[in-house]
């Protein structure tokens, strides 16, 4: 009995330095001096990941979250059935605001942002909406839940990953999963984004890249190439909800006028964001 008691008090001595020596090495890593790791808010099954990061996972997530929003379709003709944006619904505005707290890194302004709210949680106008635009926050989250860890560039804007991506392609960066690829010489598989610019940067193009400032883009998820001529995709802040949209391609698969050519300048597609997953052969 003494002898094990005496093996016991030893194990308790030697955990107990154990733990002095982490404390601090834990304190540094979850921000002892006030400035929490990116991922601190992160659920272990997204953060070590589980399961390694897939083409599949993505398009699991976005079709999920495409789901939860009512399998809305874009048509830019339709008359709204819903009275109350999707995004300010109840169940909905929480959702955004899971997209916003997971999908940015901990510690972001935006975190406490939800579909209705500002981060002191103050119900905005709903014709103000476009100052908590969330489309790239839920790329972000899409990525972050998949299982991208710290290898996608996650943020409240798509410029930033546009530009990560293509400096990825030219070499000046090696630690994301996305790289840039020209829309003339690339047909987007599921899971890879296809971005353009709006409003000023409407005209922005793939040689453009990376910009030295932000600017105003949107990027949608590939979720199904298996229709010839066309491509389903799926984007945030899109008609205030999760929405699938059509988009015409080439008859090999690259994307494309309304009548089938390839694109040209007149056309706004900037690049496709190609996934890049752990044993998958190249872009050809």
């Amino acid at each position: 009995m003494i002898l094990i008691h005496r093996r016991n008090r030893k194990r308790r001595t030697a955990h107990s330095a154990v733990r002095r020596l982490l404390v601090p090495l834990l304190c540094s890593l979850n921000a002892c001096m006030g400035k929490p790791m990116p991922d601190a808010h992160v659920p272990p099954f997204a953060k070590v990941p589980f399961d390694p990061f897939s083409r599949q996972a993505v398009v699991a997530v976005t079709l999920r979250e495409w789901r939860l929003f009512g399998e809305t379709v874009a048509d830019p003709d339709a008359e709204p059935l819903r009275t109350v944006k999707p995004e300010r619904e109840e169940g909905l505005w929480q959702r955004v605001g899971e997209y916003w707290w997971l999908g940015l890194n901990a510690g972001s302004r935006e975190s406490g942002w939800t579909g209705k709210h500002n981060g002191a949680g103050t119900v905005f106008p709903a014709e103000d909406d476009g100052d908590f635009a969330w489309s790239a926050a839920f790329i972000s989250y899409v990525m972050r839940i998949a299982g991208a860890g710290a290898r996608f560039p996650y943020s409240g804007d798509h410029a930033d990953y546009i530009n990560a991506a293509k400096r990825v392609t030219l070499g000046q960066a090696s630690n994301w999963l996305v790289a840039a690829e020209r829309v003339q010489d690339y047909a987007p598989r599921p899971g890879d984004l296809v971005c353009f610019g709006r409003g000023t940067a409407r005209g922005l193009r793939y040689e453009d890249l990376p910009t030295a400032a932000l600017f105003t883009s949107h990027c949608d998820i590939v979720v199904d190439t298996t229709t010839p001529g066309r491509i389903a995709v799926i984007g945030g802040n899109v008609q205030d909800s999760v929405t699938m949209n059509t988009v015409p391609v080439t008859g090999d698969g690259k994307l494309a006028t309304p009548d089938g050519v390839v694109l040209d300048t007149r056309f706004p597609w900037m690049a496709v964001l190609r996934l890049l997953v752990d044993g998958e052969s190249p872009a050809v």
